[in-house]
């Protein structure tokens, strides 16, 4: 059998390090390689970033460590410039912002369908008081060619949802959330693995756990099985056949089983297993929401933070290099501090939805769990000044995640480490964009 080769997808390093400081950076040679692939960064030291009690990643560099008299000078200006004020941090971990955009694609990038139309005003109003950062509009051609691809799929090749489901699907304007939120991505097709893997999901929440026949009985049962959709069994001659059959039995299975087939093929095995781990942390994060549904148990705040903390958009800006054509090797991305920074993106990005889908979900069938919901109940506040404190709820982990994000780019300035933190920060933006230009799913309450 002939090798099939090495993986479409290569790391920007030749060795993950073990942990940051001279493991991170001694293979000096693979970093400078790694970074002639890339655009110029600015240099790390110098403007301000919002700050918010950051705590800066302390990198010890032993003078005679390998490469030393190269890296070591460049860990302690990056360490100490996490304490203090720094633009080019700030440029970092901000992405797109109109006018340089273009420094966002390291290689080559395909050529849009037709040229961009001109910018059309953001439909939607921010949240009073939200924390948040604009995004260019979307590349339109991008916006269309994703949304065709993406219905195709849903519609004709895993018969995803019924006919009179087009409306909602069309409304959910998929094609562009992946665009605003994946702005690096080099061709559609890398935009199309993040694409099928968000709808999928989305089907597995309606399907199982939300208003399309979802229920929290026999829900540990099914999210299980959906799971082997993404993380396969392994068992028996006997009885594989029969697991196989099943991952075509319903539509939910289906979904999740054809987009990790397309995702596999682009990522890296660590990669694919990152992705399959998060995945297994939002369906705990399902069982913890519908087993408080059975018992009619509304949480303490701090209890929903934690379950959203697991039932969140976490394994969405967890594959942004895999969209970016990219690697963060698998031992940086399990670094503690790395760790800190996706969880926190990953609760932001999911209390903005609380925030925008508040009215949406206060006015659907049966009762519905949301910060400002918890707050007001177990705080005994009005429910205007719940959504508020939620708001501020939101600042302070948005202010966290940047203040994070921004130490661990100058303790660890190596060029997939600092990619990949501007790509979850874009993603964070680009997931605001949505939620707010989304006005066919959300509108604001009247609260100001």
């Amino acid at each position: 059998m002939p090798d099939s080769g090495l993986s479409p997808l290569q790391s920007s390093l030749p060795a993950a390090a073990a942990r940051f400081g001279p493991h991170a950076l001694t293979h000096a040679t693979g970093v400078e390689a790694a970074a002639a692939t890339l655009p110029a960064l600015p240099a790390l030291p110098s403007v301000p970033l919002p700050a918010a009690g950051a705590v800066p990643v302390a990198v010890s560099v032993p003078d005679n460590a390998p490469g030393g008299d190269l890296i070591a000078p460049h860990v302690r200006e990056g360490a100490a410039a996490a304490r203090q004020p720094s633009p080019a941090l700030d440029r970092i971990l901000r992405g797109p912002t109109g006018l340089g955009t273009s420094g966002l694609y390291p290689g080559p990038r395909e050529e849009s369908p037709a040229p961009p139309a001109p910018e059309a005003p953001v439909e939607g109003k921010p949240i009073p008081g939200l924390y948040y950062h604009p995004v260019p509009e979307p590349d339109p051609a991008r916006v269309e060619e994703v949304g065709r691809r993406i219905k195709d799929w849903a519609v004709d090749e895993v018969e995803l949802y019924p006919e009179d489901w087009e409306g909602q699907f069309d409304g959910f304007s998929v094609g562009r959330y992946m665009v605003a939120c994946h702005p690096d991505a080099p061709t559609v097709d890398h935009l199309m693995i993040a694409t099928r893997l968000m709808v999928a999901e989305n089907a597995v929440d309606d399907y199982y756990c939300e208003d399309h026949g979802g229920s929290p009985i026999g829900l540990g049962g099914r999210l299980l099985l959906a799971h082997t959709a993404l993380d396969p069994l392994h068992t028996t001659k006997e009885y594989q056949p029969q697991w196989a059959q099943s991952l075509h039995a319903d539509a939910p299975r289906r979904a999740y089983h054809s987009a990790m087939q397309y995702f596999v093929q682009q990522a890296t095995p660590s990669q694919a297993d990152r992705f399959r781990h998060d995945m297994a942390r939002l369906h705990l994060g399902y069982l913890a929401e519908g087993a408080w549904a059975q018992t009619d148990h509304t949480p303490e705040v701090w209890e929903y933070l934690v379950m959203r903390q697991f039932n969140n958009f976490r394994p969405c800006p967890t594959i942004t290099d895999t969209v970016g054509g990219y690697e963060l090797p698998a031992d940086l991305h399990a670094q503690p501090a790395m760790q800190r920074v996706l969880a926190l993106a990953g609760n932001v990005s999911t209390i903005v939805n609380d925030l925008y889908s508040y009215t949406k979900e206060l006015a659907a069938p049966g009762r519905h769990l949301n910060l400002p919901v918890v707050i007001a109940e177990r705080e005994g506040i009005a429910d205007r000044d719940a959504y508020l404190k939620a708001v501020e709820v939101h600042n302070d982990l948005m202010h966290d995640f940047e203040a994070e994000a921004a130490a661990l780019a100058a303790a660890c300035p190596v060029p997939s480490v600092l990619r990949f933190l501007r790509g979850v920060a874009v993603w964070v933006d680009g997931n605001h964009y949505w939620h707010q230009t989304n006005t066919y799913r959300y509108s604001l309450p009247d609260f100001w």
